[in-house]
């Protein structure tokens, strides 16, 4: 067994539902995989300044491949990020305001924005997400930052079929992905976890079976299938769990950094 990257999701992957994970356990492993010369990779569809704040002590030795892959940054240093039209944001602005329910944040490379009138609980819930997050009177007029991706949120049991009507509308302009909870990413086709993986790859001449990935949600899919080793939490959507080599247990149960150490101790 060859592993030299490990990928992994942070919601419903790594982090339990307590929005944390085993750091002292963690801290062991990531000495070993230091050792074996191992890279650990975050792949989520939040925002960089909010995964960062989950490794304190060493995020800036880290890849993050944040936004679903539209920026992604290495030891503190930006390798890509992606970029919408200013024609497509606005299109797809006017298709949203009329999608019933749906809240809308605009990711950005410099922070992400709501709308003035959005409900403080829903800001509160988008800032668990995205701790640059701020407040304008239209999204339509914002300015000095680029644009990468939409993050929109819909009311409990209503995300698969958003996702099939968001198909339908946006098709050939954005790709929409469930991403956990009641979440749907808007993100730019061919701009994926698995495509934010490849730049790192490129990078450092790592092949995909060299890659170990860990998902739970529709955002993921991508990814597990690119990656040579590839698991899915026993929590996770059942297309998820089609597209993983193996199901491991799950986030609640620490799946994740249990399997890394069966892998460690393979290699």
């Amino acid at each position: 067994m060859t592993v030299k990257m490990i990928a992994v999701d942070m919601d419903g992957t790594f982090l339990n539902s307590m929005q944390d994970y085993d750091r002292e356990h963690f801290a062991e492993l990531y000495k070993k995989m230091k050792e074996q010369g191992i890279r650990f990779v975050v792949a989520s569809g939040n925002q960089y300044y909010q995964l960062k704040s989950f490794f304190p002590e060493i995020e800036k030795e880290l890849s993050f491949v944040a936004e679903n892959g539209a920026y992604v940054v290495s030891e503190n240093q930006e390798i890509f990020y992606g970029e919408m039209m200013q024609e497509t944001v606005d299109d797809v602005l006017d298709v949203l305001y009329h999608f019933n329910g749906a809240h809308t944040i605009l990711c950005g490379r410099t922070s992400a924005y709501v709308r003035e009138d959005e409900s403080e609980s829903f800001v509160a819930y988008g800032s668990k997400y995205y701790h640059r997050l701020k407040k304008v009177p239209d999204l339509k007029k914002v300015e000095n930052d680029v644009f990468f991706k939409f993050a929109l949120s819909f009311p409990v049991g209503q995300v698969e079929q958003a996702v099939e009507e968001l198909e339908q509308v946006l098709e050939g302009r954005l790709v929409p992905v469930s991403s956990g909870h009641e979440d749907v990413d808007l993100i730019i086709q061919g701009t994926h976890k698995a495509s934010g993986l490849e730049r790192l790859q490129q990078l450092w001449g790592i092949k995909a079976e060299e890659i170990a990935a860990f998902g739970d949600s529709g955002n993921d899919i991508e990814m597990l299938k690119h990656a040579g080793y590839s698991f899915a939490m026993a929590n996770a959507h059942p297309k998820v769990k089609e597209a993983a080599k193996e199901v491991i247990l799950s986030n609640d149960e620490s799946g994740v950094l249990k399997k890394i150490e069966e892998l460690l101790a393979a290699i």
